[in-house]
């Protein structure tokens, strides 16, 4: 015989030779050749012989709380409103107490939420790993597959799933305008004409149905449309008739390739060419073409100053012939022009030369 006790919060189980008695709430008791196992109120019930022979003892099934969680279920166990666990298949049993036990039971065999738990929970470090979770951001739009097959276009936000065994397929596409470049497009002319051309085009999603389910890596696809538009406009002008019509190359590639874009569901915006590159012996004979023309202009001009400064002396001279006080005035400023060259003067003979050089200074009545 021994004298045990059961303090408050717990709960001391009897078994003799192995084998449920009964129950002990607090107090003291003496026990002959039996044994006690104490369990705490406060924590969950977890049983050292199979549960459903205990639950047979009426005092035990009216202590317990029971939750059974089948294999397509999973449990969220709140104590005081607070998430402290996620239950998985099988059979749990807490003590009614103090502590208030909480239980949201989800259906995990179909992939969407239904029940009544916030976003917060379902990002939660002990939730997470039953959940999927997608963002498609403000400037993106996404297309839904379930199974393989196409369920819904998913707009801006964030997207809850249970993980199981259904398959989910999210596919986002950027609703912003978008580039592609063409580099690098060795084309030749009419002429014969090798040219390398670098370009660019813009373009927006304007079907994400159509653009991602109906086909297969459009990106690809829009630049081989953009690619054989250009090769096409430009192998069927001269390298001269080319450079003439560069202007009108953009607007000719957009109206070709958009009708084909449309049927894609893309909508081409823009493009343009960055860089039309010259093979080496080209460009030699294009800077010495226009080396050509540059001295053509210089001669023109050369030319027209000539004529211009002939007619200015040709007026001047009809002038003087006129005039006989107005070309002494012009020797007379050939005269100063010819003394501010020189510092000294020194003169040597007769009169006959002072005479001259003084008539150079006076005018003759």
């Amino acid at each position: 015989m021994k004298r045990v006790t059961v303090n408050a919060y717990e709960a001391g189980l009897v078994f003799k030779n192995g084998v449920y008695k009964r129950m002990l709430r607090e107090g003291h008791y003496w026990l002959f050749g039996e044994d006690i196992i104490r369990y705490d109120l406060n924590k969950p019930f977890v049983p050292n012989i199979e549960l459903n022979i205990l639950l047979q003892d009426k005092d035990i099934a009216a202590a317990l709380e029971v939750v059974a969680v089948n294999d397509d279920e999973i449990v969220l166990q709140y104590e005081n409103g607070l998430l402290k666990n996620v239950l998985t298949a099988g059979r749990y049993a807490y003590w009614k107490n103090s502590i208030a036990y909480t239980f949201i039971r989800a259906d995990i065999s179909k992939i969407d939420i239904r029940e009544d738990i916030t976003p917060a929970t379902l990002s939660h470090k002990l939730v997470a790993p039953y959940v999927r979770t997608i963002r498609v951001e403000n400037y993106e739009k996404a297309v839904l597959l379930v199974d393989g097959k196409y369920a819904q276009i998913l707009s801006a936000g964030v997207y809850h799933w249970w993980k199981n065994d259904i398959s989910i397929s999210v596919s986002k596409i950027d609703t912003r305008q978008l580039q592609v470049e063409i580099n690098g497009q060795e084309i030749l002319t009419k002429d014969k004409a090798a040219l390398r051309i670098n370009a660019w085009a813009q373009y927006r999603i304007t079907d994400i149905e159509t653009a991602v389910l109906h086909h297969k890596d459009y990106e690809r696809q829009l630049y081989v449309l953009f690619q054989l538009a250009l090769r096409e406009y430009v192998a069927a002008l001269t390298f001269d008739e080319l450079l003439e019509k560069k202007e009108t190359l953009a607007a000719h590639i957009l109206q070709a390739v958009s009708e084909h874009s449309a049927a894609m569901g893309v909508s081409v915006t823009g493009f343009g060419i960055r860089d039309i590159i010259l093979p080496g012996d080209i460009k030699d004979i294009m800077n010495q073409v226009l080396v050509a023309e540059k001295k053509a202009q210089a001669n023109i001009i050369m030319r027209r100053e000539e004529t211009a400064s002939t007619r200015s002396l040709l007026n001047t001279a009809r002038l003087m012939e006129d005039n006989p006080m107005l070309f002494r005035l012009k020797e007379m400023e050939y005269v100063e022009k010819i003394a501010e060259k020189i510092n000294n003067i020194s003169v040597n003979g007769n009169g006959v030369l002072i005479d001259q050089l003084k008539q150079l200074f006076i005018s003759k009545s």
